[in-house]
């Protein structure tokens, strides 16, 4: 009977605590008016940071050993699926997804640079991005319209656009590194992509996996990331970050290259027209770099 009673007990004691959580993050319990949702009490708005929690600082020397992989995040496996919904622009309250963060982000000059591959060495164009997210194609009855001299009725245009719905998935670059100051293995996001068709492919029917779009030094997106919730399916009163999440790696991903020899060729340059040798050649890849810090400790 005692044991029961401290289960009921605890159970309560968390039910009021998740209560006062989800009053705490959205508001919603004390709001009287819906201008108060989503809105930080008066005497809960100190707890609050814009800033993201900073690396810290890793000395050269202190660096024992180290790999650079590049892996791909799949958004069709339910782990992934945060990273991938809301597929709406607009959102759910203040919650929207991966890819609109980043491209609401680019758009307002929040995040100031956007690269052409994941090595940054060639900045791109919000105009030049722009030409990937929309094509027009005028029709055979608006060329007509055009050569008789009439203006062009919109009617007769097609116009093809891409959205968050049409990412696949994500490529992330990053680096682990054994501190031996620390005396542990960790891991440093770099970079980080959507993968999806353009507006011309999907224009033309395609509907291959695409390709990255665009890559963002991830550093200097943290912030942005930072102050963009994501969606905690194991308790919706506390959702995280986007930059909490994949610095802590809460999700899945597949080791598509390592940095070799035969200038970072892919697994599949080497292991071609076999996927399931592929992603063995990534489990041999990923257990190398854990077996490294277990090995470490037997000599």
């Amino acid at each position: 009977m005692m044991m029961k009673f401290k289960f009921y007990s605890c159970f309560v004691m968390l039910t009021l605590i998740g209560i006062y959580n989800l009053a705490a993050q959205e508001n919603m319990l004390n709001a009287k008016t819906v201008e108060e949702l989503n809105t930080v009490p008066d005497d809960e708005e100190n707890l609050v940071t814009e800033e993201p929690l900073e690396y810290g600082y890793v000395d050269e020397r202190d660096i024992l050993w180290g790999k650079s992989v590049w892996e791909v995040i799949d958004l069709d496996e339910r782990v992934n699926l945060p990273l991938y919904y809301p597929i709406e622009e607009d959102g759910l309250g203040n919650r929207k997804s991966l890819y609109y963060t980043l491209i609401d982000a680019i758009k307002s000059g929040e995040i100031a640079n956007v690269y052409a591959d994941e090595y940054f060495s060639e900045t791109r164009t919000l105009d030049e991005l722009e030409a990937s997210f929309i094509r027009r194609d005028t029709l055979a009855e608006g060329f007509a319209q055009i050569n008789q001299g009439e203006q062009l009725d919109e009617q007769f245009v097609n116009v093809t656009t891409v959205d968050g719905a049409d990412v696949k998935s994500y490529q992330i670059r990053g680096t682990w590194y054994f501190d031996k100051r620390q005396g542990e293995l960790r891991y440093r996001l770099i970079g980080i992509a959507p993968v999806m068709i353009d507006a011309y492919s999907k224009s033309q029917g395609n509907d291959s996996e695409g390709f990255p779009l665009f890559w963002v030094f991830y550093p200097e997106a943290r912030k942005v990331l930072h102050n963009s919730a994501v969606y905690n399916g194991k308790n919706t009163s506390q959702p995280i970050s986007f930059d909490h999440l994949l610095n802590s790696r809460r999700f899945n991903a597949i080791i598509i290259r390592e940095a070799n020899i035969q200038g970072n060729r892919s697994v599949q340059d080497y292991i071609a027209d076999n996927a399931l040798m592929q992603l063995l050649e990534s489990q041999r890849i990923k257990e190398s770099i854990r077996n490294f810090e277990l090995d470490l400790w037997n000599y």
